[in-house]
């Protein structure tokens, strides 16, 4: 009853924002996602990982099958579009994804007519978390359509000027990344583009005995990135942003207030709300690829070496991308991470039972961050003016609940206890 409830709210969620989308003139995710069934997919990658999200149910048997079949589907209509001479811009579609997406769909249909009792519902459980994390990504897109329908000036001008207590980040590494040449920039916006990839290989690996123990783990990585696709966006909706490269760079247009990024760092003077344009999305604040790249660092922390440091690289190269291409100020970046310790330590208390030390964490999570969009709304001149205190009262403000969200993640790790060996018997004469 809980996984129907869930589906019911999840399907009436999606509708509502279709007839949002279509109210704007655009296909809403319903109807993208149909039209990748025939269509080339925005994203084939993202529908594999999907899939192999979803195969984490089936055994070593069943999944070379899955893939041989979806290779092979995604073949014939290569072979279909080459024929009839149907191009794949670049930038708009991918060559395949569409077999892996008919195996999701061929998976319900088998479970739904041909699995029973318990299988049933492990198969239906693993085809409802491939499609959940396709499904985010085209609730993303029509999210991000509506932010610039429904906001029509952005407060860029306010974080612009509160980032001068950071030392203007985004500056900074948009000139380094501008130095590094075009080998630092695709490897850049292949992590920045291939984030949901990297979270699925971390899930795979905490998902890995699925098939064999019958149930899911009762927390994994894949819960922590719906839920910050979810929450986020309503963010934006408060707090709408542009990012530096559009309200301070070339890419903004007329729209922008001076070509100034990434070589002029923008002046100290009483900011205000500026229009801007109804395409460019408002969702810098906060920086979601930042949170999504915390939760990936953090879950991977309990696997092998290997993915320890993947996990790693992965955070460090997201935070080098979201500021170096001017997608995010600095200030974004902070507000993103204390986002997502602040879901992550809810998350983790719904899961073990709300305790003193989790209600504390997410409470005080919660507050610094209102904290913090409050500050740079109200009080970004005096941040500007006064960098050498503010700066460091950011950064302060991020440790701490780093800090308490380590602190209160090892209370709650299980501890060891020490085996008492018995005590040696008297032997009988």
């Amino acid at each position: 009853m809980l996984w129907a409830a869930a589906g019911v709210v999840a399907l009436a969620f999606f509708v509502a924002l279709e007839f949002a989308a279509r109210h704007y003139g655009q296909p809403g995710p319903i109807t993208n996602q149909v039209k990748e069934v025939i269509f080339a997919p925005k994203s084939g990658p993202l529908l594999y990982a999907s899939m192999a999200l979803m195969m984490v149910v089936l055994t070593w048997r069943q999944r070379f099958i899955a893939l041989g079949v979806a290779v092979g589907i995604d073949v014939v209509f290569f072979l279909v579009r080459w024929a009839v001479d149907a191009k794949v811009e670049s930038g708009y579609g991918h060559p395949f994804g569409n077999g892996a997406l008919w195996v999701m769909l061929g998976c319900a249909v088998i479970a739904v007519t041909r699995r029973t009792g318990p299988e049933r519902t492990l198969l239906l459980k693993g085809v409802g978390l491939g499609m959940l994390l396709v499904a985010g990504r085209k609730t993303g897109d029509t999210w991000l359509l509506i932010t610039s329908k429904t906001r029509p000036t952005v407060l860029d001008q306010y974080v612009a000027v509160a980032d001068h207590a950071l030392g203007n980040p985004s500056w900074l590494a948009g000139r380094i990344v501008e130095a590094t040449g075009s080998i630092g920039e695709h490897v850049l916006d292949y992590v920045y583009i291939q984030l949901a990839v990297a979270a699925v290989i971390v899930a795979l690996y905490q998902l890995r005995n699925v098939a064999t123990e019958r149930r899911f783990p009762s927390h994994h990585l894949v819960r922590t990135f719906l839920v910050i696709g979810l929450v986020g966006p309503g963010i934006y909706m408060i707090f709408p942003v542009v990012g530096p490269i559009f309200a301070y760079g070339a890419d903004g247009g007329h729209w922008a207030v001076a070509d100034l990024w990434p070589h002029t760092a923008t002046p100290i003077s009483a900011p205000q709300h500026m229009p801007f344009n109804e395409v460019t999305p408002r969702n810098c604040m906060p920086s979601l690829h930042t949170a999504w790249a915390t939760a990936i660092f953090i879950h991977s922390r309990k696997g092998p070496r290997l993915l320890r440091f993947g996990g790693a690289f992965w955070l460090i190269a997201t935070l080098g991308a979201t500021l170096g291409f001017g997608y995010h100020y600095g200030t974004d970046i902070i507000a993103g991470v204390v986002f997502t310790l602040t879901i992550e330590a809810a998350l983790r208390s719904v899961e073990r039972g709300w305790d003193r030390a989790g209600i504390q964490l997410v409470a005080y999570g919660a507050a610094v961050f209102t904290a913090l969009l409050v500050s740079y709304r109200y009080l970004p001149l005096q941040m500007a003016e006064h960098p050498w205190v503010f700066g460091p009262l950011l950064i302060l403000a991020m440790v701490s609940v780093i800090y308490g969200y380590v602190r209160t993640n090892k209370q709650w790790e299980p501890k060891a206890v020490p085996v008492r060996r018995p005590e040696p018997q008297p032997e009988l004469v």
